[in-house]
């Protein structure tokens, strides 16, 4: 699949683990209370229906596409809060090591780790999507490659 990104996944009731706290943490950065557990219930399933009424979207409570790129925040160095949080559980999703403290903390500070991360992991997509920018900044394009898994086996 050389040259594209894989497709946003497909999230709903019912799912657990990746990508679902990171649904979470963008959820909470849009205003909306939700537990980050990693278990899409009844509370993440009634904030995307929320989320998707206030955009003007199906309201059908998947998180596809559509309400993934209405749902996503761009972040760079210096910004703080639950959508920075998404992006460092990204990355400690992929950390293989069995050991949170050997990933990237989950603070909701990009700070210079971050950064370094967010730029490692762009130079790693860039390699086959030449359409990737090694910036250092979570836009659209980024998220789509850390939420639907890319390098993260």
């Amino acid at each position: 699949m050389a040259n594209t990104l894989q497709p946003w996944p497909e999230v709903m009731k019912g799912a657990k683990e990746h990508p679902v706290p990171t649904l979470q943490y963008l959820l909470r950065a849009r205003g909306h209370t939700v537990v980050v557990d990693g278990l899409f219930g009844p509370k993440t399933d009634a904030a995307v229906r929320s989320f998707q009424s206030e955009k003007g979207l199906s309201v059908d409570g998947i998180v596809g596409p559509r309400t993934w790129g209405a749902l996503v925040i761009e972040v760079r160095r210096g910004n703080e809060g639950d959508a920075v949080r998404g992006v460092q559980e990204e990355f400690q999703f992929r950390n293989l090591s069995g050991d949170p403290s050997k990933g990237l903390t989950v603070d909701g500070v990009f700070g210079p780790r971050t950064e370094a991360a967010v730029r490692g992991f762009q130079t790693a997509i860039h390699a086959d999507v030449p359409s990737m920018v090694v910036d250092g900044v979570v836009g659209a394009m980024t998220w789509q490659a850390l939420v639907s898994g890319m390098l993260s086996f």
